[in-house]
């Protein structure tokens, strides 16, 4: 966290330094790689693997989320509460609701506008679309704040409020107008890039499940999850969440430690035989691309 803290803040000082250039360009780049190693430790922070008590994990998770990324700490933890608890479920992971891809091909049937245009090459849409993630979001965390269920509403919409004052001010501040746009098209457009391509190894064109499955938790937790075996850098890049069956299994356990846990969990699955599926990370790509097009098939 102190490492991440100190690349924030250089990234930010960097900016300042250069200027008018379009150099910048660049330094929007690097400050989406920043941003996105802020998500991984707010994600951390939302499973409760940092610190022991609540009140320090939700202070540190909306100094990361809502003030220095722009994402709703609040919002985003309980979405992704309910994706731990019935991974790739249709009827109950908010990640695999066809509100754009479609993720299996009962969606496919039950598909209308957008996402049934989407779904036909969906494949090929699919990084392009990340250009997006980002601001979807930044649009989501603001919208869930209005909800009545919203809780510490004042407070997160506060931080937000200061993040995006301060974000756009610099921005159009220190660049021109056509220079501060680019600006934020590369940066928001890498940065949800960059988080999609962490996710999407995780579950894409792994099983879906309906309520029609009834599964203990460790299959419902190991079968739907895939792991992406690496190195160090590996681990780094994708925020230790290249260990994702472990994760899913024991998501309060602090991160550094899932490297640990992996053999002993392979191991264990092997001898049950419960599938455990390890692979590399362009491999992991693969098959989710090669799932989301074969969901479409019958469009084509």
């Amino acid at each position: 966290m102190t490492v991440a803290a100190v690349a924030y803040g250089g990234g930010w000082a960097l900016f300042a330094w250069v200027g008018d250039s379009w150099w910048q360009l660049l330094v929007a780049a690097v400050l989406a790689v920043i941003f996105t190693q802020f998500g991984f430790l707010a994600h951390d922070l939302g499973h409760r693997q940092v610190f022991r008590t609540r009140r320090p994990s939700d202070a540190a998770g909306l100094i990361l989320g809502n003030l220095a990324i722009g994402l709703g700490w609040g919002w985003w933890t309980t979405k992704h509460n309910k994706h731990h608890a019935n991974p790739n479920h249709e009827d109950h992971d908010p990640d695999v609701s066809p509100a754009v891809i479609v993720w299996s091909e009962d969606q496919v049937a039950r598909s209308a506008g957008l996402p049934r245009f989407i779904a036909k090459y969906q494949a090929f849409w699919f990084f392009p679309l990340l250009t997006l993630e980002a601001w979807h979001l930044h649009v989501a965390s603001v919208k869930a704040l209005f909800q009545p269920t919203a809780k510490r509403r004042g407070l997160e919409l506060s931080a937000l409020l200061v993040h995006f004052v301060l974000y756009f001010g610099a921005v159009f501040t220190v660049l021109p107008p056509v220079k501060a746009l680019l600006f934020l098209v590369v940066h928001q457009g890498l940065f949800g890039v960059y988080l999609g391509c962490t996710f999407a190894p995780n579950h894409k064109g792994m099983p879906v499940l309906t309520k029609e499955d009834k599964l203990d938790f460790l299959r419902k937790q190991v079968l739907t999850s895939r792991n992406v075996r690496g190195n160090l850098l590996t681990d780094v890049a994708l925020g230790q969440l290249n260990y994702q069956i472990e994760h899913h299994l024991f998501p309060n356990m602090p991160a550094p430690n899932l490297r640990k846990a992996q053999p002993i969990v392979e191991r264990y699955c092997q001898e049950i035989g419960v599938d455990y599926l390890q692979t590399g990370l362009v491999e992991s790509y693969g098959q989710a691309l090669r799932h989301l097009h074969q969901v479409g098939a019958a469009l084509r």
